[in-house]
């Protein structure tokens, strides 16, 4: 068992402002934290800390026990590293060491092969069978053919972009559950994970002995998991830390009460301090013609300065409050038309029906049999299902304009989605400006500016705007401190309400979300459906945030069966496409 306390840490950054304030927390051994607050705050600054990643300016960490982790962008990996190299990233430091020694070892031997080139590949295998290199494979196999369905000697050389990002999420967490390490650090452990493999790792979180640090925002989790919540909360000298001893059930209504007793100490505080003023100013008065008031005045004075000195209570903590103005447009009365629609692997009034083919198995190299689908204007539409049944490839497809995209079809955002391979097709009505919010978050155009100066130039798709313009735009979405920060730099959580922001801006008339909550937090995500509820257009999400799906008027369903159907209500337990591998 192992256990971890992070111990007054401040962090401030690259431009001096402060992220972390005096931050102190105990993770108990066997204890399940989760690592709440606004997007913004640190958590992830705080677990890249924690992780050994960035050095604290303050304070320190300690820990008994291994420690294992998730890092926040696991499951948007798109170099060309493979699976077994995505598995070495939560490897022990020795098994790392000793597999890049082998890579070193066969490159020389390619290069060379002198006979002590032989030698030292020879010592490279005995120090990787040492290390626990071989018994990790045999683990590897088992979070393999769990996660991917086939085994680690088939899946290991496979490139990661192959892999949804549900799919990267499942085998890490596979192998941490199942891993030494006494201590995992999980940042949002859950973000890609379609809803079975959700459920599933509440199970397991629950019924693991390791002691767990997690940052979340999936509220059902949170109730499940979480033995007490830790919030951080942004303040002006840099975020605090809250910590409710008790599960997420009664962390709402006890955040509330606090609320209400910091607000009434400070009025406490106020009123007293206010009457020491006044205590002075008459006992000075009175002594300017009385000289026996003088030592009262001086008595008053000394009070009046030692409560200033102790200070005020504890500042009630900054509210988040994010405005989205999602606009959109009219367009033709069919937004989105699909014929016998049958996606590829790789890249390349009047009722509603979405019917698969019937009794036709899905074709080798196919996602999912054919289907036909027909979406109107101002619907709002839940895709649901599998990770890696095809529903990010089938937003895609339409972000790109459809299978022969017009002028007018292009997408408004920066990013040209790649080319999707499909078989009939896929077409989208008249004033249809896709908007595409990608999963994750690629925009390479963004990198290296900061968020004023791509508001304030513009792009082909948007006008630029003058900065107090733009300055206001990003207050709305709580994005007015980040302002001068380049996009690479902010949050997950900041880079979806960016992203967001730029959609609102660009005109789009169909917003294609994918994943869209994963990042936000709860006051994020709540604003956001407000959003789309206020939105003049239509909207089709990809989804396993069972409280997000909520608000949609639509569900299609990507099935275990290789069928694309529309059910009446969310359907969560789809389990994984069987197809040819």
């Amino acid at each position: 068992m192992g256990h971890l306390d992070v111990n007054t840490v401040s962090f401030s950054l690259p431009d001096g402002r402060p992220l972390l304030n005096d931050v102190s927390l105990r993770v108990g051994e066997g204890a399940k934290v989760a690592l709440i607050g606004p997007n913004g705050t640190g958590k992830t600054t705080l677990a890249r800390i924690i992780a050994g990643d960035l050095a604290a300016h303050e304070g320190a960490i300690t820990r008994s026990g291994g420690l294992a982790v998730m890092r926040q962008f696991i499951g948007k990996v798109r170099d060309d590293s493979t699976v077994r190299d995505l598995l070495l990233t939560v490897a022990p430091p020795k098994i790392r060491a000793a597999s890049a020694e082998i890579e070193r070892a066969e490159l020389a031997m390619m290069e060379r092969d002198t006979e002590r080139d032989q030698l030292d590949y020879a010592q490279a295998l005995v120090d990787w069978g040492d290390a626990g290199g071989y018994e990790a494979e045999t683990l590897w196999d088992v979070c393999s053919t769990s996660a991917l369905g086939v085994a680690f000697e088939q899946a290991q050389w496979r490139k990661v972009t192959t892999l949804s990002g549900g799919e990267q999420k499942r085998l890490l967490l596979e192998a941490l559950l199942r891993g030494t390490e006494e201590v995992l650090l999980l940042d949002e452990p859950d973000n890609y994970l379609d809803v079975p493999a959700k459920r599933w790792l509440e199970d397991q979180l629950i019924g693991s002995p390791k002691t767990v640090l997690f940052v979340s925002h999936d509220r059902e989790l949170l109730h499940r998991v979480a033995t007490r919540v830790a919030t951080l909360e942004p303040g002006a000298a840099g975020s605090t830390l809250w910590v409710h001893p008790g599960r997420f059930a009664t962390y709402q209504q006890a955040r509330v009460e606090r609320f209400a007793r910091l607000e009434e100490m400070r009025r406490r505080w106020d009123e007293d301090h206010a009457k020491l003023k006044a205590l002075v100013i008459m006992y000075r008065q009175k002594a300017a013609y009385n000289s026996d008031m003088a030592t009262r005045l001086q008595a008053a004075e000394t009070r009046l300065r030692r409560f200033v000195e102790v200070g005020p209570p504890e500042a009630l903590p900054m509210q988040q409050n994010v405005t989205m103005r999602l606009q959109g447009g009219r367009t033709a009365k069919r937004a989105v038309i699909c014929e016998r629609l049958e996606l590829g692997v790789g890249t390349a009034g009047i009722p509603s029906v979405a019917v698969a083919a019937a009794g036709k198995p899905v074709a080798p190299g196919a996602l999912m049999k054919p289907f036909d689908l027909e979406i109107w204007y101002g619907e709002r539409v839940a895709v649901l299902g599998s990770n890696g049944s095809g529903k990010s490839h089938f937003l895609r497809l339409l972000a790109a304009g459809g299978s022969d995209p017009e002028p007018e079809h292009r997408p408004v955002g920066d990013v040209v989605p790649t080319t999707v391979s499909h078989t009939g097709r896929a077409r989208l009505g008249s004033r249809v400006r896709p908007g595409w919010f990608a999963q994750t978050h690629e925009h390479p155009s963004l990198m290296g500016r900061t968020l004023l100066e791509i508001l304030h130039r513009g792009d082909e798709h948007r006008a630029g705007r003058p900065r107090e313009e733009a300055a206001r735009a990003l207050d709305r979405y709580e994005l007015a401190r980040a302002s001068e920060q380049t996009f690479e730099l902010l949050s997950g959580g900041q880079q979806a309400r960016f992203q967001i922001l730029l959609l609102e801006l660009s005109g789009a008339t169909l917003l294609l979300l994918d994943e869209p909550t994963d990042n936000l937090d709860l006051d994020s995500a709540e604003a956001l459906e407000e959003g789309l509820a206020a939105f003049d257009g239509t909207v089709v999400a990809v989804t396993h945030d069972r409280w997000f799906a909520r608000g949609f008027d639509r569900f299609l369903v990507f099935g275990a069966d290789g069928r694309v159907y529309e059910a009446p209500a969310p359907v969560w337990d789809e389990g994984r496409v069987t197809r040819p591998r």
